[in-house]
Parts: structure tokens; C-alpha cells; sequence
């Protein structure tokens, strides 16, 4: 039997960022963004799921090795964002000319780099940033 396999990993990390675009004045971020435009920051522990899919290989009866998924997975998320603030600390999110850091743009954008860093054959399926239970947004490749 052929088929696809999916397997997930669960990884957590803290971080502060506020949303702020810079093209619009703090009124207008304020009334787009709510609290979440405040000026000092706010805090979240992010739950971030990553899903990759693939074949298993009959030498290994693994889908991907283990110790390399962990190794992209603390060296693309956690070591980027763990205890950061991402708007100050992750360059591609800075309140100039970087992303939001919504969690639309931090499933895409987790999924890009982990996608670089994988194996042939092992493609990113699903990647789920969750701000706490009760919000949560995934990013599902095309």
C-alpha cells in the first residue's frame, strides 16, 4: 500500500510583539489593531504545531528523521522567537518594512523556513501558531 504520512511536533515558545503597520499613524493602527497596537508590547506562550507529510522510507519506517526535524524546528522557531520580542528581535518582522506579527503571517512564515530545511520528499502541510485556547491560525501550503 502507498499513501502519504503526516507526523506533527509540538513546539512551544514565549514571545512579545505588538501589531503596527508603518504606513498608518498610531490612530489609525489603534483603531485597526485594538489593544493589540499598544505601544509597549503585549506577551503571548505560542503553542506551534508543525505538520510534515511524506512517504515513509522503508529503510528507516520513518517519514523523516527525528533529530533533523528537531534541529530545523529549534534552530526556526524556537531559537527565533523564544524569549524575543519578535517585532525588535526577528528582522523580517520589524515595525519598518517587516511582516505583522499576526499569526497568519507567523504559520506562513514558519512554514517557509522549515520547508527550506527539509529533506526531497518531505513537504510541510500544516503549521498551527496558537496565541493561547482561544485563537489559533494555520497555514496550509499550496
Amino acid at each position: 500500500m502507498t499513501g502519504r504520512t503526516t507526523l506533527t511536533r509540538r513546539v512551544p515558545f514565549a514571545a512579545a510583539h505588538r501589531y503596527r503597520r508603518p504606513d498608518l499613524d498610531d490612530a489609525t493602527n489603534e483603531a485597526t489593531f485594538a489593544l493589540c497596537a499598544r505601544p509597549n508590547f503585549h506577551g503571548h506562550s505560542y503553542v506551534c504545531d508543525v505538520s510534515v507529510s511524506g512517504p515513509v522510507q522503508r529503510e528507516t519506517d520513518m517519514l523523516i528523521d527525528l533529530r533533523l526535524l528537531d534541529t530545523v524546528l529549534r534552530e526556526e522557531v524556537r531559537a527565533r522567537f523564544d524569549h524575543r520580542n519578535i517585532n525588535l528581535d526577528v528582522p523580517e518582522f520589524n515595525e519598518t518594512d517587516g511582516l505583522v506579527p499576526t499569526g497568519e503571517e507567523l504559520s506562513r512564515f514558519i512554514a517557509e523556513r522549515v520547508q527550506a530545511r527539509l529533506p526531497e520528499g518531505v513537504r510541510v502541510s500544516r503549521v498551527v501558531v496558537a496565541e493561547d485556547a482561544t485563537l489559533s491560525a494555520t497555514y496550509e501550503p499550496t
